[in-house]
């Protein structure tokens, strides 16, 4: 029989192992191919960055595209290889943090450049970021839609200057430097993880089987 103590510890380590997510961003290069990835896996409660990984994609770097000067390719914790062993590596990676949510800022942009990992559950941070009733750094003077969301100045390098009161702030377009910054600014919004269910990006199969479903029950009404 296992002492108690170390029961509650065991539960406690699974726990939280499984309260954890990912933030994850791609940079393309001139042909729209992926050519580096950048994932953050973070704390739900906490939303701090507990690890990350880098991976810069061979040959598709090579083409070169706007912000290839940020691939820092001699940086010592940058992995260079080819797509599929990389993604293989980053999902292996991700399993053994227990990772079935991935994060992203305007991500249906990563998720259709990563169809291989459509069996995660993909969500937008820009869905709240960009809102006047999830953001209250969105300042007065802000022209918004009648849906509260912004019209324009969303971007990464403006939601975060908004949030952090910080002009000078500039996104640098390195994937895990911008994985790190779409991190935080989910944590300084504040909201719990479960407020993001309104962000999660449905495939085109389901969203029409759901609205489907909606008219059937406004049908009977």
């Amino acid at each position: 029989m296992k002492p108690a103590g170390a029961e509650a510890d065991k539960r406690k380590k699974r726990k939280n192992t499984m309260d954890k997510f990912a933030v994850i961003d791609t940079e393309t290069n001139w042909s729209d191919q992926v050519m580096s990835i950048g994932v953050v896996v973070a704390n739900m409660e906490t939303m701090e960055k507990e690890d990350s990984a880098y991976y810069i994609i061979d040959p598709e770097y090579r083409i070169g595209g706007m912000y290839s000067h940020e691939l820092r390719l001699d940086d010592e914790n940058a992995r260079v290889m080819d797509r599929k062993q990389a993604l293989s590596e980053i999902k292996d990676w991700l399993q053994t943090h227990q990772v079935g949510k991935l994060f992203a800022y305007n991500a249906s942009f990563d998720r259709n450049h990563l169809p291989e990992y459509a069996f995660f559950a993909w969500y937008d941070i820009m869905r709240l970021a960009a809102y006047r009733q999830y953001n209250p750094a969105i300042p007065e003077t802000a022209q918004c839609y009648k849906t509260g969301r912004m019209k324009w100045g969303y971007g990464v390098e403006d939601v975060l200057r908004m949030l952090r009161g910080d002009r000078c702030y500039s996104e640098t377009h390195n994937a895990v430097m911008d994985a790190v910054d779409e991190l935080e600014i989910m944590r300084l919004l504040g909201h719990g993880i479960g407020e993001y269910e309104i962000a999660l990006i449905q495939d085109k199969k389901a969203a029409d089987k759901n609205n489907a479903k909606k008219f059937r029950i406004y049908s009977r009404v």
